[in-house]
Protein backbone atom coordinates (compact mmCIF):
# COMPACT_ATOMS: atom_id res chain seq x y z
CA UNK A 1 0.00 0.00 0.00
CA UNK A 2 1.40 3.24 -0.90
CA UNK A 3 1.67 6.07 1.74
CA UNK A 4 2.69 9.79 1.82
CA UNK A 5 3.48 11.12 4.96
CA UNK A 6 4.29 14.96 5.12
CA UNK A 7 6.01 16.38 8.51
CA UNK A 8 8.25 19.26 9.18
CA UNK A 9 5.53 22.25 9.00
CA UNK A 10 5.02 25.01 11.31
CA UNK A 11 4.99 28.62 12.02
CA UNK A 12 8.02 31.09 10.82
CA UNK A 13 8.99 34.38 10.25
CA UNK A 14 9.50 35.97 6.96
CA UNK A 15 12.87 35.25 5.71
CA UNK A 16 13.30 32.23 7.82
CA UNK A 17 13.48 28.92 6.58
CA UNK A 18 11.82 24.96 6.80
CA UNK A 19 12.74 22.17 5.74
CA UNK A 20 9.51 19.57 4.73
CA UNK A 21 10.05 15.65 4.89
CA UNK A 22 7.63 13.26 2.77
CA UNK A 23 8.61 9.64 4.11
CA UNK A 24 7.32 7.10 1.43
CA UNK A 25 6.25 3.58 2.02
CA UNK A 26 5.03 0.50 0.06
CA UNK A 27 7.25 1.91 -3.13
CA UNK A 28 10.59 2.74 -3.46
CA UNK A 29 11.29 6.47 -5.16
CA UNK A 30 13.05 5.29 -8.47
CA UNK A 31 10.70 4.85 -10.65
CA UNK A 32 8.35 7.31 -9.12
CA UNK A 33 7.68 11.44 -9.75
CA UNK A 34 7.69 12.98 -6.26
CA UNK A 35 6.10 16.42 -6.20
CA UNK A 36 4.89 19.27 -3.49
CA UNK A 37 1.62 20.91 -4.16
CA UNK A 38 0.69 23.69 -1.64
CA UNK A 39 -3.04 25.29 -1.07
CA UNK A 40 -3.98 28.76 0.42
CA UNK A 41 -7.28 29.46 1.42
CA UNK A 42 -9.29 30.31 -1.06
CA UNK A 43 -6.80 29.32 -3.97
CA UNK A 44 -6.31 26.80 -6.42
CA UNK A 45 -3.72 23.86 -5.48
CA UNK A 46 -0.66 25.09 -6.85
CA UNK A 47 2.74 23.18 -8.17
CA UNK A 48 5.87 23.99 -6.25
CA UNK A 49 8.47 21.37 -7.12
CA UNK A 50 9.10 17.78 -8.20
CA UNK A 51 12.10 15.71 -8.74
CA UNK A 52 12.33 12.58 -11.01
CA UNK A 53 14.83 10.32 -10.97
CA UNK A 54 14.35 8.12 -13.99
CA UNK A 55 14.99 11.38 -15.77
CA UNK A 56 17.10 12.62 -13.54
CA UNK A 57 15.18 16.33 -13.78
CA UNK A 58 13.80 18.67 -11.32
CA UNK A 59 11.04 21.48 -11.71
CA UNK A 60 10.42 24.84 -9.42
CA UNK A 61 7.44 26.93 -10.17
CA UNK A 62 8.68 30.64 -10.63
CA UNK A 63 7.91 31.72 -7.68
CA UNK A 64 9.56 29.61 -5.20
CA UNK A 65 13.12 29.40 -8.48
CA UNK A 66 15.75 30.23 -6.24
CA UNK A 67 14.46 29.58 -2.30
CA UNK A 68 13.40 26.13 -2.69
CA UNK A 69 15.07 23.13 -3.09
CA UNK A 70 13.99 19.71 -3.32
CA UNK A 71 16.12 16.54 -2.70
CA UNK A 72 15.80 12.35 -1.91
CA UNK A 73 17.54 10.26 0.58
CA UNK A 74 17.13 7.18 -1.38
CA UNK A 75 18.40 5.28 1.94
CA UNK A 76 15.42 6.62 3.85
CA UNK A 77 12.87 6.24 1.25
CA UNK A 78 12.04 10.04 1.68
CA UNK A 79 12.22 13.44 -0.31
CA UNK A 80 12.73 17.16 1.32
CA UNK A 81 11.29 20.59 0.47
CA UNK A 82 14.25 23.24 1.75
CA UNK A 83 12.25 26.41 1.81
CA UNK A 84 14.48 29.33 2.48
CA UNK A 85 14.06 33.11 2.28
CA UNK A 86 10.00 32.42 3.08
CA UNK A 87 7.63 34.98 2.40
CA UNK A 88 3.93 35.72 3.61
CA UNK A 89 2.92 34.25 0.36
CA UNK A 90 4.21 30.97 1.06
CA UNK A 91 1.92 30.43 3.77
CA UNK A 92 -0.38 27.17 2.05
CA UNK A 93 -1.10 23.59 3.34
CA UNK A 94 1.85 21.51 1.34
CA UNK A 95 1.60 18.61 0.16
CA UNK A 96 3.68 15.67 -1.15
CA UNK A 97 2.32 13.53 -4.15
CA UNK A 98 3.68 10.38 -6.16
CA UNK A 99 3.14 10.22 -9.78
CA UNK A 100 4.51 7.69 -13.05
CA UNK A 101 8.60 8.98 -13.76
CA UNK A 102 7.23 10.81 -16.85
CA UNK A 103 5.35 13.35 -14.67
CA UNK A 104 8.62 15.66 -13.73
CA UNK A 105 10.29 14.64 -17.12
CA UNK A 106 11.43 17.89 -19.16
CA UNK A 107 8.67 17.42 -21.66
CA UNK A 108 6.00 16.53 -18.71
CA UNK A 109 6.40 19.85 -17.11
CA UNK A 110 6.49 21.64 -20.42
CA UNK A 111 3.46 23.51 -19.39
CA UNK A 112 3.99 23.81 -15.59
CA UNK A 113 3.07 21.06 -12.71
CA UNK A 114 -0.05 19.11 -13.28
CA UNK A 115 -1.36 17.92 -10.51
CA UNK A 116 -3.45 15.85 -12.86
CA UNK A 117 -1.06 12.58 -12.95
CA UNK A 118 -0.25 12.44 -9.29
CA UNK A 119 -2.75 9.75 -7.84
CA UNK A 120 -1.20 9.06 -4.53
CA UNK A 121 -0.79 11.84 -1.65
CA UNK A 122 -0.24 12.68 1.39
CA UNK A 123 -2.26 14.27 4.56
CA UNK A 124 -0.60 17.69 4.05
CA UNK A 125 1.43 19.58 6.45
CA UNK A 126 0.86 23.21 7.39
CA UNK A 127 3.32 26.19 6.94
CA UNK A 128 3.10 29.62 8.13
CA UNK A 129 4.71 32.71 7.52
CA UNK A 130 3.96 35.30 9.76
CA UNK A 131 5.80 37.82 11.92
Amino acid sequence: QVQLVESGGGLVQPGGSLRLSCAASGFTLDYYSLGWFRQAPGKEREGVSCMSSSYGSTYYADSVKGRFTISRDNAKNTVYLQMDSLKSEDTAVYYCAAAGEYACSPYGTMDGMSAGPYDSWGQGTQVTVSS
